[in-house]
């Protein structure tokens, strides 16, 4: 019981600004079970992408200006933090082949101009996107775009597998990597694309007017953001020799970007 609660707590505090008690502990135990939790801790945030499409149909909000404050909204609610990994991981990456600098890039954690290119570049492609799935009247785009939050915010279970260490022993890399067994993941993935479909299905039937994305899109959305921050671990573990907190939040990020191109191409 403890071991739940101390990892939804963990989930909570690290995924979103929302105040909760810090855990009692924090073991790998814990660590695993939040990284399984983040999708459901990460709900609030799934959220908004329904906000924005309510506020297109009953405010006039412009599509471009709803994705654009949409995405702005998901950075914030995160404190910045994936946004940072994402900007963090490009310079390390691009700064030096040699691990030791590249991590030493990482650490220090000013941005530099591969940062801020990858930051552009992957928020511009979510807004475009989004801006995409929010204009028309029909919720069954929203919904797909409120599930490729959910799915990138999953891919943490997966980058947190035992096949990706952490880079080094200290930070948030350290206490979670290897933590969640593919296992575990898999059924996480699995019961979220049940959800997903489940959702698609009922609130936005094929059959209603401006409705065109069927139930297979959610699954397939969520495969395309698992393989994305896959992509970017299995990057991270050649030139890093594991992962760290910043690659986290880089899958996170492009992962995101990924689902929602993918959720545009469906719909």
């Amino acid at each position: 019981m403890s071991t739940g609660r101390d990892g939804w707590r963990l989930a909570v505090g690290t995924l979103t600004t929302i105040p909760v008690r810090p855990p009692s502990v924090v073991d790998r135990a814990v660590a695993g079970r939040a990284m399984l939790l983040a999708p459901l801790a990460a709900l609030p945030l799934a959220l908004i992408p329904l906000l924005a499409h309510t506020a297109i149909r009953w405010l006039g909000m412009p599509p471009l200006l709803a994705a654009a404050l949409t995405v702005a909204a998901l950075a914030l609610a995160n404190r910045g933090l994936h946004v940072d990994g994402l900007a963090d991981t490009a310079d390390g990456l691009a700064a030096s082949y040699d691990r030791d600098r590249a991590l030493e890039v990482m650490r220090r954690g000013d941005v530099g101009p591969a940062g801020v290119a990858t930051v552009v570049l992957v928020l511009l492609i979510q807004v475009v996107a989004l801006a995409d799935l929010l204009q028309l009247p029909s919720w069954d785009r929203p919904l797909l775009a409120a599930l490729a939050v959910a799915a990138s915010r999953h891919t943490l279970a997966w980058v947190c597998g035992r096949a990706f260490p952490a880079a080094r022993p200290e930070g948030l890399g350290a206490a979670v990597a290897g933590s969640v067994p593919s296992g575990a993941a898999a059924a996480a993935g699995l019961a979220l694309a049940a959800v997903g479909a489940v959702a698609i299905s009922v609130l936005a039937p094929t059959d209603t007017p401006w409705s065109s994305v069927g139930w297979y899109a959610a699954p397939v959305t969520i495969a395309v953001a698992v393989v994305a921050a896959l992509a970017v671990a299995l990057r991270a573990r050649s030139r890093l020799g594991g992962v760290t907190g910043d690659v986290l939040g880089a899958g996170v990020e492009i992962s995101l970007a990924a689902a929602l191109t993918v959720a545009v191409c469906l719909g």
